[in-house]
């Protein structure tokens, strides 16, 4: 249910002049109303559509009522007399539309150009002003007073917020803040939403049943070690190592243990071998050779 203006003078045009300008302009409503005098004029009926809103909104739902009140959205119409309202609004109850307000009460003009138009609030049903259908411009029907419309009892069907998502606050056997700021010692700090009480787990624990998957602490190429070892010997091994390292003066690398396989280690220093003679270098000394002995001489 649509209620719109006409911009028009209620004490001056009737109902019946209004919807000949409609009908004029090929934009009829289902009804006319002069809330002063109580004339309604209807116009196309309820189970076809009406032309008085543009776009495709006055084609959607069930049934989309569109209701032309001879007033002005800058003057509310609930302002004055309502006269033949209540026939009115039996005969809406009659058609199923629920006496609620989903997008609240209409914005005052010309406040009204800058309304939400939320489609979440149209796709409930109930009744609207025309400055809260979706794809429209209009500024009607101004701030008027809803409880005068649909009763004191009416509804304003806000639309309602989302759940929120489990997380700490919402743990089971976690205690909300306040309650937990409310039993805290003084001087202690305030409580977090993640300050929970978990017991402390072991090293163990944390490296699980696969200890292949266990990330060393000393690892630096990236792999998982398969034969972990302890982090004190692992500690002492480098520093086994970096001592030899600077006193042997080695540039050399081999493989230490598992998982470290950039370890500095001493090469093994190769033999000495004998200079050969070369230009401008002149030959060793030859050694003679050993006597034979008389036996052998012939």
């Amino acid at each position: 249910m649509v209620w719109l203006t006409s911009e028009s003078d209620p004490r001056l045009v009737s109902a019946r002049s209004v919807a000949a300008d409609l009908a004029r302009e090929a934009r009829p409503a289902h009804l006319v109303w002069n809330p002063g005098s109580g004339e309604v004029v209807q116009q196309v009926p309820i189970v076809r559509a009406a032309r008085a809103l543009t776009g495709r909104a006055g084609r959607e739902g069930r049934i989309c009522a569109q209701i032309m009140v001879v007033g002005q959205a800058r003057e509310p119409f609930t302002t004055g007399l309502l006269t033949g309202l209540e026939e009115i609004m039996r005969w809406l109850d009659a058609w199923g539309v629920p006496r609620r307000w989903p997008a609240g009460p209409p914005l005052p003009s010309p406040q009204s150009y800058h309304s939400g138009r939320s489609r979440r609030d149209w796709a409930r049903g109930g009744h609207y002003g025309g400055s809260q259908v979706p794809d429209t411009s209009r500024p009607d029907p101004g701030a008027i007073d809803i409880h005068r419309v649909t009763g004191p009892d009416a509804l304003i069907a806000a639309v309602p917020h989302p759940r929120p998502v489990p997380g700490p606050e919402t743990a089971p056997g976690l205690p909300p803040v306040s309650t937990r700021i409310a039993a805290r010692r003084p001087g202690e700090p305030v409580p977090g939403p993640l300050h929970a009480a978990e017991p402390l787990r072991s090293a163990e624990a944390l490296r699980g049943s696969d200890p292949a998957r266990t990330p060393d602490p000393l690892h630096r190429s990236g792999h998982t070690r398969t034969d972990p070892e302890s982090l004190p010997a692992m500690v002492a091994h480098v520093a086994m190592v970096a001592s030899a390292e600077a006193a042997a003066g080695a540039v050399g690398r081999v493989p230490g243990p598992a998982g470290c396989d950039d370890v500095p280690a001493t090469p093994t220093p190769a033999p000495a071998a004998a200079p050969l003679p070369g230009p401008g270098r002149s030959s060793p000394a030859a050694v003679p050779p050993a006597p034979e002995p008389a036996s052998m001489r012939s």
